[in-house]
């Protein structure tokens, strides 16, 4: 990319504002007024009013304003690099600048506010290398997996990004497939998996695939089969560690408890649920329920201790990846021991 734009800013200057402010309050203040204030400050010694006061509304409108003229100048931004084309899109569509402004800051209201996720063992994920996330897949919406990424992008001292191995599916849809590509995602596949891995990037992949998202609520929190150890051939394959990674929460945002098997099939759809909420509900039975979250990552398992060729020896994978999946599902139960309520954990 060539010549930047200059940006002018939106606000002005924090000491011009200040002076010319306090030039204009100190021409303004009658008796009266002066009066007020010597009241307000009797009453507030500390100068800090309450919110009550004239003066704690006035601060409030302040602060208000300071956050609106922030937002518009962050938007500002955010458009002049967009036009201008001053940002970065790698091979498989991965949009940093796009994900950093858009993506994160519409999922981190539900991570931090109605999820209220913990999350622990972050520091399991390398600082830099590539390394593969292996986790537990739930919830009926793969919501968990967004939740994941979040974690990682926000509690990770390197804020490094999650690129998470999806479904067909996923990229088949119209806007979602768009949007998955900008945010860094790709295929479930292992020429996929290999390449971001040799990058030195931080890939998820959840092996229970559909068979764990549309598991009934009856079956919460067991583990349903990974696979031929396919993400395992990748991690030997390219040498870098196994991060186990367990999920506590996303079983109940959407507790399955019947299928519409005919209607999935009509829709081409792996399943189509039935929950207390939906379809009873119409789009109200859509809002997840706000369950308490705890995202927890392993102890890494290295896979460049093998011998050459065990990424094709089935025995070796089967062995590795039982051992990845027994990790994950004895987690999930001391994490399910500790937590004592569905919603306040």
């Amino acid at each position: 990319m060539t010549d930047v734009a200059k940006v002018i800013p939106l606000r002005p200057s924090a000491t011009h504002t200040g002076k010319s402010e306090a030039s204009r309050s100190r021409e303004s203040v009658t008796g009266a007024e002066r009066d007020v204030r010597e009241q307000s400050q009797r009453r507030h010694p500390s100068g800090v009013p309450s919110a009550a006061d004239h003066g704690g509304e006035s601060t409030f409108v302040d602060a208000a304003r300071s956050a609106i003229v922030d937002q518009v100048a962050s938007a500002a931004e955010f458009f002049r690099r967009r036009v201008s084309g001053d940002y970065e899109v790698d091979e498989f569509g991965f949009d940093p600048h796009f994900a950093d402004n858009v993506v994160m800051p519409v999922l981190r209201p539900l991570f931090e506010k109605w999820f209220r996720v913990e999350v622990s063992g972050i520091e399991n994920i390398p600082l830099t290398g590539g390394a593969l996330v292996v986790a537990n897949h739930a919830g009926v919406i793969p919501l968990d997996g967004l939740m994941t990424s979040v974690a990682v992008h926000d509690h990770h001292p390197a804020h490094r990004p999650l690129r998470m191995l999806a479904a067909d599916m996923a990229f088949e849809m119209p806007v979602v497939g768009g949007l998955a590509r900008k945010a860094g995602h790709t295929l479930a596949c292992n020429p996929d998996a290999e390449r971001l891995l040799n990058e030195g990037e931080v890939a998820a992949v959840f092996p229970e695939g559909f068979k764990g998202i549309g598991k009934p609520f009856s079956e919460r929190y067991k583990l349903q089969r990974f696979g031929r150890g396919g993400f395992v051939s990748a991690a030997m394959r390219t040498g870098v560690p196994i991060i186990p990674c367990s999920i506590v929460g996303s079983e109940e945002i959407y507790p399955k408890i019947g299928d519409l098997t005919t209607l999935a099939r009509v829709l081409g759809l792996p399943y189509f649920p039935v929950t207390p909420l939906f379809p009873h509900l119409g789009p109200l039975g859509l809002v997840p329920l706000p369950s308490k979250w705890y995202i927890e990552f392993g102890k890494p398992i290295v896979t460049d201790t093998f011998e050459s060729g065990a990424a094709d020896d089935p025995m070796v994978l089967f062995e590795v990846t039982d051992h990845v999946r027994e990790t994950i599902q004895q987690t999930l139960y001391r994490l399910l021991a500790k937590r004592r309520n569905i919603f306040l954990g």
